[in-house]
């Protein structure tokens, strides 16, 4: 366990997914989960105004290439739609594993979706992951990645940006 004055980088790892942008042709970056228990998939989003939101979908694959790619189920997620308000974040259902951000003009959004090991197909070498952003109208998006606990302790963690 780590002590309390240690860096969040040094218990678990983040990693860049997507710069914040307007998605429309842009698709975050794949992230292999190796070394990693669980990811925890941080997204961000400014609403300008006559917000189209983004579409979130999770996706898994055999390679951080995005090789074999198939869809990662999953039916909950957590949320806070107005930042700017407050800074709680509630659960909510996710249907057919996928939804959309909060349209709401103005707003500051952000959603949380864990992802544990064992909801990736591992039995068919699936280890990567990353999140899925749908085109948007006036919505600033970025995506950031945190993977943690370890699985092996080292000074310097895996890298999770190649396999």
């Amino acid at each position: 366990m780590m002590g309390p004055n240690a860096f969040l980088s040094e218990i678990g790892k983040p990693v860049m997914g997507l710069a914040p942008v307007a998605p429309s042709s842009s698709t975050p970056a794949y992230i292999s989960m190796k070394g990693y228990n669980k990811c925890t998939v941080l997204i961000l989003a400014l609403n300008g105004t006559t917000v189209t939101g983004s579409a979130i979908a999770m996706k898994q694959a055999t390679a951080v290439a995005g090789t074999g790619v198939k869809a990662l189920a999953f039916s909950t997620a957590r949320r806070n739609i107005d930042c700017a308000a407050a800074d709680a974040l509630a659960d909510f259902t996710v249907s057919s594993n996928t939804f959309t951000m909060d349209a709401t003009n103005s707003k500051q959004l952000m959603y949380e979706i864990t992802i544990d090991e064992s909801m990736l197909d591992l039995a068919n070498s699936f280890d990567c992951i990353r999140a899925d952003t749908g085109n948007v109208t006036n919505q600033t998006v970025s995506v950031m990645y945190y993977l943690w606990p370890a699985k092996y302790g080292k000074s310097t963690p895996p890298t999770a940006v190649v396999d």
